[in-house]
Formats: structure tokens, C-alpha cells, sequence
């Protein structure tokens, strides 16, 4: 086979009889915990030019799990990757729903279809959130079609808005950067909705 094209599942060390397949340890990165004023938070950083691994989101989410049952928390948030690699399928298995957050864009359009059936197969239940809606109306009416052939509730529509990143600079969220702007109300209105649905 093509070295390159190795995902790094380690499934052929397993099967081969012969054990003629060697797998060095590959440290791809290193996980954190991190105590937050919004909460503890389980986190990774990858290494220099280190590609993202689903064992890597797996180790991070039995973290969490632990973090979470150890001090009774009913609540486990995981923000996955983009894309639809190893790394997003380790973050949808086992997951209780998926909140698609998707920007109307033909590459986003494209991820977004592929991690509903990602989502799918593991039956879990999917919604979407556009994200910068207003920046491409055409695209977003593509998402919200998709969203209504495919049984996807739209939790909601987040406009373009620099605040987003005014408030990363300034270590605030959106809200309390600025919680009265339409963008901050928006992440809210999904914020509930997705409470609803858990």
C-alpha cells in the first residue's frame, strides 16, 4: 500500500499473523486540563506539523467522561474538528447529538453533508447552525434545503460580525463582550435550542 495514505488505525499490526508490521510510537501531541472561569475544560495541543489523530479525540473525550463523572456534571460539550477524517468520526461516536456548525460556502456545504451522514450512521441526531448566514444568502438557502430534505433542524442563523473577534482578543466570550449585539442574541437562541434538544 501507498505509506502515504495511512491513517494510523493500527488494524494491519493487528491482523497480520506474521507480525511483520511494526508501528513506533507516534506522539502527535499532548492533552491538557485546564480550569476555566466558565468551568473545567479538557483540551490538546498538537505538535509541530502534526496532523490531527481520532486516537488523540478519543484520549481526550475518556478525559472528559472522567473529569465529568468524577465530579457529577450531566453536561459534556465537544467541540470537534472540521473536516470529516478520523478525528470527526472519533468525536461523533458515542456522542448524544451533533450540532453542525456550517458556513455557507461550497467547501462547508460539502463538510456539512458529509458529517450528516457521518452522524447517520452512528444515529445520532444531527442539527445545523449557519454560521456568517448573511454572507452568502444563496449558500444559505442551499444549507436550509439540504437541512429540510434531510429531517436537519435549523437551530439558527449567526451573522457576520467582527465582535467574534474582537471578544477573542479581549479573552470574552461573545456575550460578554458584547451581549446585546444581534450575533451574541443568535448564539443564545441556538444555545437554548440545543439545550432543549439534551
Amino acid at each position: 500500500g501507498d505509506p502515504l495514505e495511512c491513517e494510523g488505525c493500527g488494524v494491519c499490526v493487528h491482523f497480520c499473523p506474521e507480525e511483520a508490521i511494526d508501528f513506533p510510537l507516534n506522539t502527535c501531541g499532548q492533552w491538557f486540563r485546564s480550569d476555566t472561569r466558565l468551568g473545567p475544560m479538557i483540551h490538546a495541543r498538537l505538535g509541530i506539523a502534526q496532523e490531527n489523530s481520532g486516537k488523540l479525540v478519543t484520549l481526550v473525550r475518556h478525559q472528559a467522561r472522567e473529569l465529568a463523572e468524577e465530579n457529577e456534571m450531566d453536561l459534556l460539550l465537544t467541540d470537534g474538528p472540521p473536516g470529516v477524517g478520523c478525528p470527526v468520526i472519533a468525536s461523533i461516536g458515542g456522542a448524544t447529538a451533533v450540532l453542525i456548525v456550517v458556513e455557507p460556502t461550497v467547501s462547508g456545504i460539502h463538510d456539512m453533508e458529509r458529517v450528516a451522514q457521518l452522524a447517520a450512521h452512528f444515529r445520532v441526531p444531527a442539527m445545523i447552525c449557519i454560521n456568517k448566514f448573511d454572507l452568502n444568502l444563496d449558500q444559505t438557502q442551499t444549507i436550509e434545503r439540504y437541512a429540510k430534505e434531510n429531517g436537519l433542524e435549523t437551530l439558527g442563523h449567526i451573522p457576520f460580525d467582527a465582535s467574534f473577534t474582537k471578544s477573542m482578543v479581549q479573552g470574552q466570550t461573545i456575550l460578554e463582550y458584547n451581549g446585546n449585539s444581534k450575533s451574541a442574541l443568535a448564539v443564545e437562541t441556538v444555545w437554548k435550542k440545543v439545550q432543549n434538544v439534551l
